[in-house]
């Protein structure tokens, strides 16, 4: 396997991280930590097409005040009521057989299968989409790993673990929040973000 897949599977990696990162309340650390520039440089090591919404992604940050992002982000995902956008996947389950709490437990017991587990420090539920993305995150970083090491097995077993959070979680919620974020946010901001979620979600399906 080329340096090339490598560079790309290591930059998927890091863009699922950032991502995930960008679903926590906004606050200075955004700025500080250069958060907007990492993305834009992880999307220029994947998919140029991708480069422009991230671009778009890190104006529309800049171009709002911490106090409106703040009061968009609780808007959205926190309520307490009205809540516009729930960012639970239990939360998207009304449309299907599966009962929320059989797919929060399958979803436990695919964290334990892939040997991650939620901080203890977090005070959310464990189907939050930043704590989704940062299951998939240690999947795809296992897979660049994989790459690297030429080693097929652990390539496989990551791959695995790849499709069931897809296939099984994430991706089958994701469009009905995308929709619900970009009729519900008050600022460009999370349009964006949730397009370019979307569009990195269409990638990785499909890598």
């Amino acid at each position: 396997m080329s340096s090339l897949e490598f560079d790309r599977a290591a930059a998927l990696a890091d863009l699922c991280r950032l991502l995930a990162a960008c679903y926590y309340e906004p606050g200075p650390e955004f700025t500080e930590e250069r958060l907007f520039d990492s993305i834009i440089d992880a999307t220029l090591r994947i998919d140029p097409p991708m480069v422009a919404k991230a671009r778009q992604l890190k104006a529309a940050f800049e171009s709002e005040s911490s106090q409106n992002l703040l009061v968009d982000y609780a808007h959205l995902f926190l309520g307490p009521v009205g809540t516009l956008a729930l960012p639970y996947e239990s939360a998207w389950l009304n449309k299907e057989s599966e009962s929320p709490v059989d797919a929060t437990q399958a979803l436990l017991n695919l964290f334990e299968d892939g040997g991650f587990a939620v901080d203890a420090e977090f005070r959310d539920l464990p189907d939050h989409i930043a704590v989704e993305l940062e299951f998939l995150y240690t999947v795809l970083f296992r897979m660049a790993a994989a790459i690297r090491n030429q080693d097929q097995q652990d390539l496989d077993n990551a791959a695995a673990l790849r499709w069931n959070v897809l296939e099984q979680h994430l991706g089958r919620w994701i469009d009905d929040f995308h929709a619900a974020v970009q009729s519900g946010a008050q600022t460009c901001f999370y349009r964006e973000l949730v397009d370019l979620t979307v569009l990195f979600v269409s990638i990785v399906r499909d890598k």
